[in-house]
């Protein structure tokens, strides 16, 4: 009984087994090659193309995306003789894609499903990414690169569209590149790229379109120094004009001590209206400063630089009776220097004395020309310098510092004079280099009479006694003077009247 089952069970597996076997009536197929994958730049859609596979009986092709060794079927071509193909896809607007894609076989048995090649070699289609550097004016674009096989990469160009423009070839990139830095651009513009590799063949691969906005904060095209000048309260008072279609506001004013010496940082300014201001209180007016100011993008670079400029110095020195000023040229601005204007404050405030012109850099005064004027405890003196022909229409002037000196208090009195009314020598009174707050002159015999006497320094005794003229004689003469520098001074001594008749 247990015999007979066994046989039974024995006959049903072969004969299973035996119809099971001639039913499998499909032989897998050989691969096809995948040649190429190709975005449309303006579509979006991927094209692929591959040889055929080299077995017969191909009834289609099944396209694959490819991960880690894995497919993942995306779409089937029931046409033994397609080569092509294009998907619509919106993943390679985000990133690259492998694909594969395999041959597919009828079973020859009706219901019986069919067999299928191994996944192709893989192609990855290529993804483009484009990046704006605002603060270096720069624009990377980079790539993944695409497989030299089957086809070998011969080198890469960067296709270029401006403002809705039409797709461009601009830029060729070695094979063995996959980014590039463009910095020749257009700002506030609309720009996209494309990524082509050139195939061996001649054949291409493009990318997809990457696009950006070229828009950044505009920096000013200039900056003019309009002055370095010393201000009344003995400050470096500094004014700068900006670009007025400049859309940065921030700004870094630097300053040197010399020529050769190094720029430091002393403020980050903001502009008002196109214009900054800034007074430097912590520097020596009586040296040369050198001052500059850049503009300052959003990433703390420097992005536009002005002219320099540097406050003037006057000195003063004394040779004999001239006052001898010099003053360094005033240096940098973008127009010209027109002219220096020397100013004196000689004890009613400052009023201009003289100009020179703007290649002049010293004035000598003779100190009779002024003595008569000094009415102060002292003469200070300073320069203005003026700037003409600036291209950006601003008449720069720049004030040196303020120097001074104490007047020439000098008294010089005649002793002897010839009232004759020959016109010459007909008059007495002292000379003094200067004029004096109070003023006292007595003249007297030597019997004590006063001959003369007045509280006018320009006043002149003719030598006559109440209407008459004084004898030939010696006479005597007292002088008190309070001088514009405060000093009392007291004086006497004689004068011979004499008459040449």
């Amino acid at each position: 009984m247990i015999k007979w089952h066994f046989n039974i069970i024995t006959t049903m597996i072969s004969f299973w087994s035996c119809c099971v076997f001639s039913q499998v009536n499909c032989t897998v197929p050989e691969s096809p090659l995948l040649t190429s994958v190709s975005v449309q730049p303006e579509t979006g859609k991927t094209d692929f193309t591959w040889t055929p596979s080299p077995s017969s009986g191909i009834a289609a092709y099944i396209l694959y995306s490819y991960k880690n060794g894995d497919g993942l079927p995306i779409d089937t071509i029931w046409d033994p003789a397609a080569t092509s193909f294009t998907i619509s896809t919106a993943a390679t607007k985000y990133f690259s894609v492998s694909y594969v894609v395999t041959a597919h076989r009828l079973s020859a048995v009706p219901g019986l499903p069919g067999c299928t090649s191994p996944l192709s070699n893989d192609l990855s289609t290529i993804f483009c990414t484009t990046v704006i550097d605002t603060c270096n004016k720069k624009i990377s674009v980079k790539w993944n690169k695409y497989k030299d096989y089957p086809k070998r990469v011969m080198e890469y160009k960067i296709l270029v569209s401006a403002n809705g423009g039409p797709l461009t070839e601009m830029y060729t990139v070695p094979a063995s590149e996959d980014n590039y830095t463009i910095s020749d651009f257009t700002t506030d513009s609309q720009y996209c790229f494309v990524v082509r590799a050139l195939l061996e063949d001649g054949t291409v691969s493009n990318s997809n379109k990457s696009c950006l906005s070229t828009k950044m904060q505009r920096p000013p095209g200039w900056i003019n120094a309009d002055h370095a000048s010393i201000s009344s309260d003995n400050k470096i008072s500094l004014s700068f004009t900006i670009d007025p279609l400049s859309e940065i506001r921030l700004f870094r004013l630097e300053r040197k001590n010399s020529q050769s010496g190094t720029f430091q940082e002393i403020s980050q300014p903001a502009s008002v209206n196109g214009n900054v201001q800034f007074t430097d209180s912590k520097t020596d007016i009586n040296t040369v400063n050198y001052y500059r100011l850049s503009a300052i993008n959003s990433c703390n670079i420097p992005a536009t630089v002005s002219n320099i400029s540097s406050n003037i110095v006057l000195s003063l020195k004394k040779a004999d009776d001239d006052i001898i000023l010099s003053w360094n040229s005033y240096k940098k601005w973008l127009g010209m220097v027109s002219s220096y204007r020397l100013f004196i404050d000689s004890g009613k405030g400052f009023e201009e004395k003289e100009s020179v012109s703007g290649s002049d850099t010293v004035i000598i005064l003779s100190y009779k020309d002024i003595m008569y004027d000094v009415s102060g405890s002292e003469i200070c003196f300073y320069v203005i310098a003026s700037e003409t022909s600036n291209p950006y229409g601003v008449s720069g002037q720049s004030r040196s510092n303020r120097i001074c000196t104490e007047p020439i208090e000098i008294i010089t009195v005649p002793n002897v004079f010839t009232p004759d009314n020959d016109l010459i020598n007909d008059y007495f009174r002292p000379i003094l280099s200067f004029t004096p707050i109070d003023y006292h002159l007595i003249i007297s015999d030597r019997k004590g009479i006063v001959l003369f006497e007045t509280r006018d320094f320009k006043s002149e005794w003719d030598g006559n006694y109440k209407g008459n003229p004084s004898q030939q004689d010696v006479v005597l003469w007292f002088l008190k003077v309070t001088t514009p520098s405060g000093k009392s001074i007291s004086k006497t001594g004689t004068i011979t009247v004499f008459h040449n008749k």
